[in-house]
């Protein structure tokens, strides 16, 4: 047989592709290749290595530490909220135990270069490092097995490693068998716990591991790394919309990375994602209309708060989401009026509105209104209409802004005028509710009681020394001491003060003095501080007037000539003495007696 019999001829395909079917089908499509499965944000951007951890790092200085001068514990508890990165610095603490390079043979935290091990560590397919969770292990029979396995060398790696998630939810049983092996490791073994509660672990477990506190990130922290994604998807969102994501994940960085994914989906490709955009997906109310709502409360306008609310409720705000961000108001304000409006994270404008709020008010009221919103937020939560329950709820806060507090109650009591420094409820619809009753006549006759005498006139200041003379009268010493330091006045005018706070001002200097100016006068002030154009101080200018005084006496011809004759003599300071009164009156008393 020749070779050419043993050839193959080729292949023939069985049809034509460009001939048509004999049935008159349609040729067939190409099939459509797969697309590639999507990657959240959440765990495309997760941290590879220690220097993309973010806000931890103290933790991160201890263990760079550790690990530098051989220090490393055989167990680490890794304990903080939802997000903050527990379980993946386990992983990275995994691969930092057995990290090794054609250089390096020995535990590292420097990740930057992909060991040998690292690949299968991410990937969880390396056979030394056991990734577990405890709500699908809480048995002591499962612990047991677990940990039978321990005494076994590591296969491939330098320890065997024991990553164990959720550690909480293990029973006292598995806890009790772990407790031994905790105790005394052998030295091939580590273990990383993490979990959300660390109270629930016991005392015995936490005693025998390294504690590391996984804190909260700062909403500047999560914006910075929210805006590195954005620019590595190629997204468009406003800053001010990151910041309201990252408001919302209260501290958890994978919560800020999963609202971003949601929010870049709400714009067209190439368009930008607005705040009110991300607003709306949030379902959060408009800052600056709270903080108008956060005002009218505070000033006492009911019906102004109660429409405001439903604007804002209309728009699709949560009723709960409204009182905590009064909640925080109120905060910012309690803030802003011990430290100063710098300490508000909020953009200036809104910032200088919180803190002339908190101005205008004492700290006692803000501490009401304080537990006031505390309530009132458990009760919207908990009430069946929770936006009848809001309603409720600004009408009570709006009442109570203006009442004031027990001790000025007291005084008000005392000096027989309203405690509520006017006539409310019990004014004027009082007597017609008891008219048939005892109750009634005791109320008329508590109104037609004539005042104590001790009550007397208003004052009439018409002016700023007006104002000295009855501060002095009053005798509060240490307020007519600041006003007289501090207060460099611009303008005023009857029931307004305008003035520029000399360097050193007391914060709460404007709220006392408009708290005494209407208690002392019966109506209200409006004292307000400007940054400039105030005259001098009475304290700088009676020190003015004692400098040019000195300096008169000093250039006196007689006062030169006679520190001349007295060398080392110093003038400390001139006095102004009153002249005597003439005797004349004392002559004609004395002859009157004579006659007499």
């Amino acid at each position: 047989m020749a070779e050419d019999d043993l050839t193959l001829e080729p292949e023939q395909p069985e049809r034509d592709p460009n001939t048509a079917d004999m049935f008159g089908a349609p040729p067939a499509a190409p099939a459509p290749a797969e697309a590639a499965a999507y990657t959240v944000i959440a765990r495309k951007y997760r941290p590879r290595t220690f220097d993309d951890l973010f806000g931890q790092e103290a933790m991160v200085r201890t263990l760079k530490n550790a690990f530098a001068s051989g220090r490393i514990a055989h167990a680490f508890m890794l304990t903080g909220v939802r997000g903050v990165g527990k379980t993946t610095t386990a992983r990275l603490l995994a691969r930092a135990l057995n990290y090794e390079t054609d250089t390096v043979h020995e535990p590292s935290l420097d990740l930057a270069q992909e060991g040998r091990h690292c690949r299968a560590i991410i990937e969880g397919r390396h056979m030394d490092v056991l990734e577990l969770d405890a709500a699908s292990r809480t048995k002591v029979d499962e612990m047991r097995e677990l940990l039978d396995g321990v005494r076994y060398a590591p296969v491939e790696a330098r320890y065997k490693v024991y990553i164990i998630d959720e550690v909480h939810m293990l029973s006292t049983a598995a806890f009790n068998a772990l407790l031994k092996t905790l105790e005394e490791p052998p030295p091939h073994a580590k273990f990383i716990f993490a979990t959300t509660e660390i109270r629930k672990v016991p005392v015995t477990i936490l005693s025998r591991c390294q504690r590391f506190d996984l804190r909260r990130v700062e909403p500047e922290v999560i914006v910075r790394n929210l805006e590195m994604i954005c620019e590595r998807e190629g997204a468009r969102v406003e800053v001010e919309g990151l910041m309201l994501i990252a408001r919302a994940a209260e501290g958890s960085v994978r919560d800020a990375q999963s609202l971003l994914d949601q929010a870049i989906v709400q714009a067209e490709a190439g368009q930008t994602v607005t705040a009110a955009t991300i607003r709306d997906m949030l379902g959060l109310a408009d800052r600056a209309q709270t903080i108008s709502l956060f005002e009218q409360v505070m000033r006492g306008e009911a019906g102004g708060a109660i429409e405001t609310f439903r604007t804002l409720y209309g728009y699709g705000a949560d009723p709960g989401q409204v009182m905590l961000d009064l909640l925080e108001h109120c905060h910012g304000d309690s803030v802003a009026k011990a430290v100063g409006p710098q300490a508000l994270t909020l953009p200036k404008e809104q910032a200088a509105r919180l803190a002339a709020v908190g101005a205008a008010v004492s700290a006692g009221v803000l501490s009401r209104i304080w537990q006031l919103l505390l309530k009132a937020y458990d009760e919207v939560r908990r009430a069946p209409d929770p936006a009848a329950a809001t309603d409720m709820a600004l009408i009570r806060l709006a009442y109570a802004a203006d009442l004031p507090g027990p001790e000025e109650a007291l005084k008000r009591l005392q000096s027989g005028e309203s405690p509520v420094g006017g006539p409310g409820p019990s004014g004027g619809g009082g007597g017609g509710i008891h008219q048939g009753g005892g109750g009634g006549a005791s109320a008329v006759a508590r109104q037609a009681a004539p005042r104590p005498a001790q009550a007397e006139s208003a004052p009439n200041l018409q002016r700023f020394e007006d104002v000295i003379a009855l501060i002095d009268s009053k005798r509060d010493i240490a307020l007519r001491l600041d006003v007289e330091r501090f207060v460099r006045l611009i303008s005023f005018r009857p029931g307004a003060i305008e003035f520029e706070p000399a360097p050193g001002a007391p914060a709460g200097l404007i709220q006392r003095l408009a708290t005494k100016l209407r208690n002392w006068t019966g109506q209200p002030w409006l004292i307000a501080a400007q940054g400039g154009g105030g005259a001098e101080s009475l304290w700088e200018r009676q020190k003015r007037e004692e400098r040019e005084a000195l300096a008169a006496v000093e250039q006196d011809p007689f006062i030169r000539q006679l520190m001349e004759a007295f060398p080392g003599a110093e003038i400390l300071g001139v006095r102004t003495l009153a002249a005597p009164q003439p005797a004349a009156d004392a002559g004609d008393d004395a002859d009157s007696e004579d006659e007499d």
